[in-house]
């Protein structure tokens, strides 16, 4: 199948980004949100650097062209994505935030079509809605007074904020950077964010010392940089330049599934109501990708022959 070794990198993405929420959920107990996410995206800077040293190199030429925007972007899909989102998860409800995220692909694929001039198929937004209806349900788990007790406040519009910068960091990238590897686009990106939220995380401090953090928490912390950061970036980045931001950025509602599927195993319950939107949103992350079309297609070639 064409692309499907994108599919299943995005896939991934979405499973390490899932099993972020608990982990990041459990890490704030030790650490201020933004020391976690300064040793996270530290770490992982480092490991990427490497990464590419020892496989493309600094190419001077590439980094001189491109440092303003790898600049840019840094501040504003790593640095200004997580600042805003964990601010605004200090004035607002985890429910009001996962739906508000459930909106990235809309967002993406509306600022793909300004900036990008990337055409809408009925598809994509057909995807789309299916998507974030099942979104929808497993996160209100079926209830509709949720829906009527939600309210708009300003942490509601922290968040909106921080899903416009991780779908601006999709879109630009793809727009002002050229003939660039992933590697290069996450590792320079992630550094400047990097050193953003270093210089944040000196200004915090962390509810329990450093030398009195447990192995564990270091652990979650080594888990978010190597997999969610070094490797989610790097197959997000590659996911646009292969299939586009809007077609990428439907994956992300994948992240709920995966957050209630490692919920269920560490011993919380899941609802008929919830596994039915897991698989609207299953159902339209293939329908926007193409990959129900494909099959159909391949279904009929073999009625034929």
């Amino acid at each position: 199948m064409k692309h499907l070794k994108i599919y299943l990198m995005l896939l991934g993405f979405s499973i390490f980004t899932g099993a972020t929420f608990n982990l990041a959920k459990y890490t704030v107990d030790y650490f201020s949100p933004a020391s976690a996410a300064a040793w996270r995206f530290g770490i992982a800077s480092v490991i990427m650097l490497i990464i590419l040293l020892y496989t493309e190199g600094i190419k001077k030429n590439v980094l001189k062209q491109n440092v303003l925007i790898y600049i840019f972007l840094g501040m504003v899909g790593i640095f200004g994505f997580n600042t805003l989102f964990f601010v605004g998860l200090k004035y607002t409800s985890p429910v009001n935030g996962a739906l508000i995220m459930g909106l990235n692909p809309l967002l993406t694929t509306i600022l793909s079509r300004i900036i990008l001039k990337d055409k809408i198929s009925k598809k994509q937004l057909a995807g789309i809605l299916f998507a974030f209806i099942g979104v929808l349900i497993v996160i209100t788990q079926g209830y509709i007074e949720t829906i009527k007790n939600l309210s708009i406040s300003v942490g509601d519009l922290f968040i909106l904020a921080g899903n416009t910068c991780w779908a601006l960091y999709g879109v630009l990238g793809r727009r002002y950077i050229k003939d660039v590897s992933p590697l290069s686009t996450t590792t320079y990106t992630m550094i400047v964010g990097a050193v953003c939220l270093i210089i944040v995380s000196l200004t915090t401090q962390n509810p329990v010392p450093i030398h009195n953090i447990p192995i564990q928490t270091w652990g979650a912390i080594a888990f978010m940089a190597i997999f969610t950061s070094v490797l989610g970036y790097l197959w997000w980045n590659q996911g646009i330049k292969v299939i586009g931001a809007s077609n990428t950025s439907i994956f992300f509602n994948l992240v709920p599934i995966v957050t209630m599927i490692i919920s269920y195993v560490t011993g919380s319950q899941i609802t008929f109501i919830q596994i039915s939107g897991a698989i609207l949103v299953i159902f339209g992350v293939l329908l926007s990708s193409g990959i129900i079309k494909h099959q159909i297609i391949n279904i009929k070639k073999h009625l034929i022959t």
